[in-house]
């Protein structure tokens, strides 16, 4: 498994193979990527961007909240974005956030600190903080925190499962139903080294490799305490078998669980809406929230 695999796909998917090897070049092709996947935006009920939620170093720390249609109390779905933990915002899954408040979901879409001017916990942290803000704020905008899911893609993923893991045995946290994890990454021992893996595992740790073995980098190593979760990934993705081993552990300790490989499809598909499974896979995911959480019937 490594990192760099799935930039070259992306560079691929871009036309090009310049400035991959160093953190500004490869923010800069994620924006021109970003800036192709977030055009003709579904309708929701309401957009509020910029919602404070947290103070430090002084910098204020803020998320989206995506209002679907309809009346609530809605379940509520904390987002963490992918991009590597060096790169991403709200605005560039907002489309994605979009199609999931399309799904009767509050989504409150994170943004949290970067690496490498930021390294772990810095990140992990905000979103610990930003979950605490959700179940505190959610009613404010008709969310059910008692119904409350966290979900992320590739870094994002990652997140998602890291602060699940950490909340379940944390005094006074909010309780997290179910987790939606899209093509992350659950094992840093896991890598293969390539300069672009090395690149980013540096600028996320730190510098500090002895951190692969933390369950706040590498959730795999407390998988058991995750809720029910959903995993996603598609085959032709460089991370399936990070996946794959996600999914055996959760198997072998018999956690609930639903995992989804999808044939042919590379890694961040659920934002290319090019690929029909784009929009199926989100509902698949969305739909495995409503279950757990006895939305529906």
């Amino acid at each position: 498994m490594n990192l760099g695999s799935v930039f070259a796909t992306i560079g691929q998917f871009l036309a090009t193979e310049d400035g991959l090897d160093t953190v500004q070049g490869l923010r800069s092709a994620l924006d021109t990527f970003a800036q192709l996947l977030n055009n003709n935006l579904p309708d929701v009920g309401a957009l509020h961007e910029a919602v404070p939620y947290r103070e430090v170093d002084g910098r204020t720390l803020t998320l989206d909240v995506v209002v679907p249609e309809g009346t609530g109390p809605f379940p509520v779905l904390v987002y963490l974005h992918g991009g590597a933990w060096i790169w991403g915002s709200p605005a560039t899954h907002r489309k994605l956030t979009f199609r999931l408040a399309e799904q009767g979901f509050l989504v409150m879409n994170v943004d949290y600190r970067l690496a490498p001017e930021h390294p772990f916990p810095a990140g992990f942290n905000d979103c610990i903080h930003a979950i605490h803000f959700a179940a505190r704020e959610a009613s404010t905008w008709g969310g059910d925190p008692a119904r409350l899911v966290i979900a992320g893609d590739s870094a994002g993923g990652n997140l998602a499962a890291a602060t699940a893991i950490e909340l379940a045995d944390a005094s006074g946290a909010p309780t997290v139903r179910a987790v939606g994890l899209m093509y992350g990454v659950f094992d840093f021992a896991g890598f293969e080294h390539d300069a672009i893996t090395q690149l980013l595992v540096d600028a996320y740790l730190g510098g500090e490799p002895q951190l692969v073995k933390d369950p706040r980098v590498s959730p795999i190593v407390q998988a058991t305490k995750l809720p029910p979760a959903h995993i996603v990934v598609g085959s032709a993705d460089p991370l399936w078998e990070d996946a794959e081993r996600l999914r055996d552990a959760l198997s072998q300790a018999g956690k609930v669980h639903d995992y989804h490989v999808v044939e042919d499809m590379p890694h961040a598909f659920m934002q290319i809406e090019m690929f029909d499974e784009a929009r199926s896979s989100i509902q698949r995911m969305t739909g495995f929230f409503h279950d757990v959480l006895g939305n529906r019937g």
